[in-house]
């Protein structure tokens, strides 16, 4: 089967190097993939949000199956639009993607149906969120409503941090028409849990939990990042809330999009508050998250392709999902100054990978044969191991292999997991 991937960064390239591995995967098309990806698929420069772009080239080339990762293709309907040219699609219709669209369609979903999450107010006006706001306990988080690559959701600890975000979302449209409408929310505590789960709108397949590092510095400092790092899976996680998980809040939400008349077949990701009360969810994606696929694909043991054609034919519960008991770590490398400032067209030296380790490329391009860095997240160093203090350790000595001018990363992936094994 010859297949078309949609996206250009590690999150993509796991995919790819993923799918490679099916006996029934033959070519594949990334558009517009990366310099890292071009040793993995062709990669055919034209953007993900270039919907009728992609129409034509899918229209010519005529692949079998398409997958689509990031989440504003996503939301603007190009699962619509492949499949309205008869070619079947991983990844949600846009009336479905709009779980992460929409944040307030979200929050609705879940206090229609009793999905426990945080309590919030939805503004439109910023003088009324700002009032509202003199009385609000704080910290208290203000996101925006629509996508914001990550970075719309703001914790803020006093009033004068609430106001300057309300500002910037609602007046000085950071964020573009994202923070048009903005929801306030009450503060949950507790360990963070990443959790993506397949699904073909009637069952739900859960994967392998992770942890995210999202601060741009080590010791959980600096600004909000895309990731700097994953493990998986996540030592909070256990078979007690994993089931209670499956039982208040996979399988409702799946129910609901589907009693909406919104069936969500593709990846669903559900950001996860283990609060003292129980698990509650802080916020769903559409698809797969960046850096966690990173090392959550890398303990599949099953043949992705066939997981996702069964995702997208309504057969999942009849598919076979194993994973490995191990466990992955990502550490990401990063050009210094993210994700404000900083320069790119570095030389990247990459190392030969051995068993159970991997390198997936984000933000590199080719130049007369040369990889050179080009973006913020430039590349994760990927380790599996039997066990997760393994998995770190080589994660890292991989990435102390790896070679750019101005390279960073954190020096504390994994941390918080291992401590809290008492490792």
């Amino acid at each position: 089967m010859n297949i078309l991937v949609i996206g250009g960064g590690g999150r993509e390239h796991a995919v790819i190097k993923t799918l490679k591995k099916s006996r029934d995967c033959g070519k594949i098309w990334c558009l517009p993939g990366n310099g890292g990806i071009a040793a993995d698929a062709e990669c055919v420069p034209v953007k993900a949000t270039d919907i009728e772009g992609i129409a034509a080239f899918a229209s010519e080339k005529k692949p079998d199956f398409a997958v689509v990762t990031p989440d504003d293709p996503l939301c603007m309907g190009l699962v619509d639009r492949l499949e309205s040219l008869g070619i079947p699609c991983f990844g949600p219709r846009a009336n479905a993607a709009i779980i992460e669209g929409s944040k307030v369609f979200s929050k609705n979903l879940m206090k229609k149906y009793g999905i426990p999450t945080a309590e919030s107010r939805v503004f439109t006006d910023a003088d009324e969120a700002l009032a509202y706001l003199k009385t609000h306990a704080y910290p208290a988080v203000v996101k925006a409503d629509g996508l914001a690559l990550g970075k719309g959701a703001i914790i803020v600890n006093s009033y004068a941090e609430a106001e300057k975000a309300i500002r910037g979302m609602m007046v000085e449209k950071v964020f573009g028409e994202s923070g048009s409408r903005v929801l306030v929310e009450e503060f949950l505590t507790g360990p963070e849990v990443s959790v993506l789960s397949f699904t073909d709108g009637e069952t739900v397949v859960p994967m392998v939990s992770s942890m995210d590092h999202k601060r741009a510095q080590t010791g959980d400092r600096g600004l909000n990042t895309g990731g700097m790092g994953t493990v998986a899976p996540n030592p909070y996680y256990t078979e007690e809330i994993a089931a209670r998980c499956m039982k208040e809040i996979f399988l409702p939400t799946v129910n609901a999009m589907k009693k909406e008349g919104r069936p969500f077949r593709g990846c669903l990701y559900f950001g996860l508050m283990l609060t003292p009360e129980g698990p509650k969810v802080i916020e769903y994606n559409c698809r797969f998250g960046d850096p966690e696929t990173q090392v959550v694909l890398p303990l599949l043991q099953s043949d992705l392709l066939k997981i996702m054609m069964a995702c997208r034919n309504g057969t999942l519960a009849e598919a076979e999902v194993k994973f490995s008991s191990g466990a992955a770590c990502c550490v990401v490398l990063a050009s210094e100054g993210y994700p404000q400032k900083y320069d790119t067209g570095y030389e990247i030296s990459l190392p030969e990978t051995g068993e159970g380790e991997e390198i997936f490329v984000a933000g590199a391009r080719l130049s007369e044969g040369k990889l050179l860095t080009s973006g913020g997240r430039v590349l994760g160093a990927v380790a599996v191991a039997p066990t997760l203090k393994e998995a770190v350790e080589r994660a890292y000595a991989l990435s102390d292999k790896i070679a750019f001018a101005n390279a960073y990363k954190r020096a504390d992936i994994g941390g918080r997991a291992l401590a809290a094994l008492g490792e």
